[in-house]
């Protein structure tokens, strides 16, 4: 069945993984929803969380495949229900003029968003969230005057899983121990 899975790719900081990585979606007609890379909480070992709507066979053959880059050092597929993800929103708006600013405000409150800067006539607001929240208060904000709008891809941390230290651990045991 076709779902958004999200895959946790660990890998080392090379130049050129990024297109090979992308390049294992390409290769098979997939288009990635959402793609960030970062830093992990192990030094050296960065994370690209990718989300893509796939059957769970397919998105375990692509992490096979990916596990295959010399560079990749774990590829995990998770289901929507095993992950914890938000995305980041930046709008800037038109400042209403005449009295719409206490308006503004509860728009603000009731989406849970804040106000990063305030010029004389924009002002950029923050909102964290799933998708859904983050296109809501767009078109919450529509009447205001939406000037730019740009959002990150997600990131995402999984529900009770091994840390990566520990993994990492079980991979350098398991190579000692093949010699």
């Amino acid at each position: 069945m076709l779902e958004n899975r999200t895959l946790s790719v660990f890998t080392e900081n090379r130049v050129g993984l990024l297109a090979r990585v992308t390049s294992v979606f390409t290769r098979r007609n997939v288009n990635i929803e959402s793609l960030t890379v970062s830093e992990s909480e192990v030094s050296g070992i960065h994370r690209f969380t990718i989300v893509a709507h796939v059957t769970r066979e397919l998105a375990d053959k692509m992490a096979a495949q990916l596990e295959k880059q010399v560079e990749v050092i774990k590829a995990f597929v998770h289901d929507e229900a095993q992950v914890i993800h938000r995305d980041l929103a930046l709008y800037k708006i038109e400042l209403p003029r005449g009295g719409g600013g206490a308006i503004l405000g509860r728009v603000l409150g009731d989406h849970g968003a804040r106000e990063l800067l305030r010029e004389a006539d924009f002002c950029v607001i923050e909102k964290t969230g799933s998708p859904d929240d983050i296109a809501a208060l767009l078109i919450a904000l529509e009447p205001f005057g939406v000037l730019e709008f740009v959002r990150s891809g997600s990131v995402a941390l999984t529900r009770p899983m091994k840390k990566l230290s520990a993994f990492l651990n079980e991979l350098e045991e398991a190579h000692v121990a093949s010699w």
